[in-house]
């Protein structure tokens, strides 16, 4: 009872209100079995006020045009049949009824446009008239669905009559399923009322118990609706007529923060390049097996980390053992075959050039002959991360022309890289497969050959991975510098943190700062070691962590960002340092009552200004606008 209260308080309201509103109602279909065919161009008057929405309107329904003989049609589209009446006191009604679906055919532009004037739209069906409902459902629904979801435009579908049964009286239980081979059951309406997003309705019959209580109620609700919409979107005339009220300032969106660019990953080619000219550093010898003569070098730590057989091999079960003369790949069929085994000729440690300390060469006779030949692709493949498969296999049949001996060759190296069959060669594979592998031999003691002192920390590394991937490092092991002769390398001038984050980025090629100070601290190790790509993702973090900050953190914040700018100027960080000339212009006044923002130089604090937000203009109208609402309260107060 209290939501009829509530409906019947609405009314008033709006009888007060909305005087002269009116509310425009569109209804497709036809209430009774067959409707109005192809081949009945018009419908009579007594098919129009027997109908749905004739009823609902009662005695107040008439047509536009009373005098006439055949019902009011509509200008643009003959198809829709106008009529009108007043609702809540003084709210025009006005109709327009189709009671056809396929006088539509004719003109579907002129539809689109009635459509688009409507508020409500009313979707009418017989239960006895399946076909009609199928051919509403299957050819009409798909191009209303569209229409009516881009208006927003409410929809009330009515299903309409009782369904028939042959052995008693006409069943009105929505979920009998004796006649659904005649009629339109209820799951199908239901069905149809959630691709429209329309509300639905079973009506058994058009007497005033049903058209008044439930659809009158279910109409009533959307038009209610539809004038306190109306009733928002209109000016408020009562401020509207204000002359001399001031409107507010225009506030603009603060200007775009510039974007800090990292180049793309050299992670295969740093690796190659230790393969073609790395041999300083290389301490694994292979040999054919019948001439011996020597095929290549390459480099254990490299070896191990991506082949587990090679682990085996050179390594063995514990790190100290170093088998000799031990073959751990053989084939799958035939005979047993020894395709790789160590050797060692009596000879441990070997002088190298460029004085370079001596240090245990590992020799690996091949004794495959398809290996000895492609032993450099094999290597490079291995090198450059082992996905490389198809420019792998295109290789070996560019040298050895025989398709059997490609297959038989490259299942020997998926016996080394411990792969049954190729993964696909796809560009996250190519991003990851050699980083993943070569992390494994991130601060661990296996095959290092120096070591770190920073802080009283102990950080193992390998020399070939340091070449390979820093050219400050390539140059300090590789001249005639006391690095290159000396096992234990301390460094100065940098936390043991930062330089562990430092040489994580040169094993895995990732960088991950746990905060701000942090990241900055990386980015001067990566200033003083010339990897810019490390210093660019540093001020990629740096970047990321201040622009998630809020508002009130950045006010509280023990960071100083301005000293932050300083130090990016220092340190060639000339992407962040743009960036937090931005930063600080577009939090102009949070940063502004900051006391180190009086150690900006004079050219900085005048890009500043050039870039804050807001602007003076801004605040100057702000200003404006605020004394003259004081102006206005003081002059009606004193009118009062």
């Amino acid at each position: 009872m209290l939501g009829f209260v509530c409906l019947y308080e609405d009314k008033r309201l709006y009888c007060n209100l909305n005087r002269c509103r009116s509310i425009h109602i569109v209804a497709l279909g036809s209430e009774c079995p067959g409707g109005v065919g192809p081949g009945d161009e018009t419908a009579g008057p007594g098919q129009i006020q027997s109908g749905l929405l004739w009823s609902y309107l009662g005695h107040g329904a008439r047509e536009l045009d009373p005098n006439s003989m055949t019902p009011s049609r509509h200008p643009l589209n003959p198809a829709f049949i106008e009529y009108q009446s007043r609702v809540f006191g003084d709210v025009r009604v006005m109709v327009r009824d189709c009671p056809s679906w396929d006088l539509l055919d004719s003109d579907w532009a002129s539809v689109r446009s009635v459509l688009e004037q409507a508020d409500i739209v009313v979707i009418k069906y017989s239960v006895n008239d399946k076909l009609a409902f199928q051919q509403v459902r299957n050819g009409y629904a798909p191009r209303l669905r569209p229409l009516l979801r881009h208006w927003g435009l409410p929809v009330i579908l009515v299903a309409i009559g009782a369904r028939l049964n042959d052995e008693g009286p006409p069943c009105t239980c929505p979920l009998c399923a004796s006649d659904w081979s005649s009629c339109v059951p209820h799951s199908e309406g239901l069905q149809l009322s959630r691709d429209l997003g329309a509300t639905y309705l079973e009506l058994p019959s058009l007497n005033n118990f049903f058209v008044g209580r439930y659809f009158g109620s279910v109409l009533e609700y959307f038009m209610i609706q539809c004038l306190k919409q109306k009733a928002k979107e209109r000016p408020d005339k009562r401020r509207g007529h204000r002359l001399n009220e001031p409107r507010p300032p225009h506030l603009d969106q603060p200007a775009r923060l510039p974007p800090v660019r990292v180049e793309e990953s050299s992670f295969s080619q740093d690796l190659q390049w230790l393969l073609e000219r790395g041999v300083q550093f290389a301490d694994v010898a292979f040999y054919a097996g019948d001439a011996g003569k020597e095929l290549g070098w390459a480099h254990a730590s490299v070896l191990c980390t991506i082949s587990p057989y090679f682990r085996q091999l050179l390594v063995g079960r514990q790190a100290w053992e170093r088998p000799i003369s031990r073959c751990t790949c053989r084939e799958r069929d035939g005979p047993p075959h020894s395709l790789l085994s160590t050797w060692d000729g009596g000879v441990d440690d070997l002088p190298r050039a460029d004085g370079h300390p001596p240090g245990h060469l590992s020799r690996l006779v091949v004794k495959d002959p398809l290996l000895c030949l492609c032993l450099w692709e094999t290597l490079m493949f291995l090198y450059r991360g082992a996905w490389e498969w198809e420019y792998l296999e295109e290789a070996i049949a560019e040298k050895l022309k025989n398709p059997l001996a490609v297959a038989q060759l490259m299942d020997r190296i998926r016996s080394f890289v411990g792969k049954e069959k190729a993964p696909r060669d796809t560009p996250t594979s190519r991003s990851q497969q050699g980083p993943l592998t070569l992390g494994s031999l991130f601060n661990s003691p296996l095959y290092s050959d120096v070591i770190f002192m920073v802080q009283g920390s102990v950080l193992p590394a390998h020399r070939a991975v340091l070449v390979a991937r820093c050219d400050v490092m390539a140059a300090m092991f590789s001249g005639k510098y006391a690095e290159a002769r000396s096992r234990v390398v301390p460094i100065h001038g940098v936390s043991s943190d930062t330089f562990l984050a430092f040489l994580e980025y040169l094993y895995t090629d990732t960088c991950c700062p746990a905060s701000v100070l942090q990241a900055m601290a990386v980015l001067v190790c990566a200033e003083m070691y010339q990897v810019k790509r490390l210093q660019h993702l540093c001020e990629v973090c740096v970047c990321a962590y201040l622009q998630n900050m809020p508002s009130r953190e950045l006010v509280s914040t023990g960071i100083s960002v301005i000293r932050l700018l300083k130090k990016a100027k220092c340190h060639n960080a000339d992407q962040l340092y743009v960036w937090l000339l931005h930063f600080i212009a577009n939090n102009y006044l949070i940063f502004s009552h900051k006391p180190d923002f009086l150690e900006l130089s004079d050219e900085e604090r005048e890009q500043v200004e050039r870039l804050r937000w807001p602007s003076r203009g801004y605040l100057q109208e702000l200003s404006e606008y605020q004394q003259r609402r004081r102006q206005i309260r003081k002059s009606r107060c004193s009118i009062m």
